[in-house]
């Protein structure tokens, strides 16, 4: 199962793909990417705001997500500031 019925999972997730986009838009690299998201999730792990079972989860698809060269693609499928180049 790849999706959250938890909205604070939601929010969590949406959060970070915006702020990498964010990054990405600013011509950050992919390892700085990496980087951000691995702090956010550490906080977020640290914080205990979301269940295991939910953090585990989050952290999986936000894996996958950095590591996906199409989550990083404008509306015409041209790569962002060639950022798997």
């Amino acid at each position: 199962m790849t999706s959250f019925e938890n909205p604070i999972a939601i929010r969590h997730f949406q959060s970070i793909c915006d702020n990498c986009q964010d990054l990405i838009n600013q011509h950050y690299t992919q390892s700085d990417i990496k980087l951000f998201s691995d702090g956010y999730l550490q906080a977020l792990r640290n914080s205990n705001t979301l269940e295991s079972k939910d953090q585990e989860k989050l952290e999986r698809l936000i894996e996958r997500w950095v590591q996906d060269p199409s989550s990083f693609t404008d509306p015409n499928d041209l790569q962002k500031n060639q950022f798997f180049r």
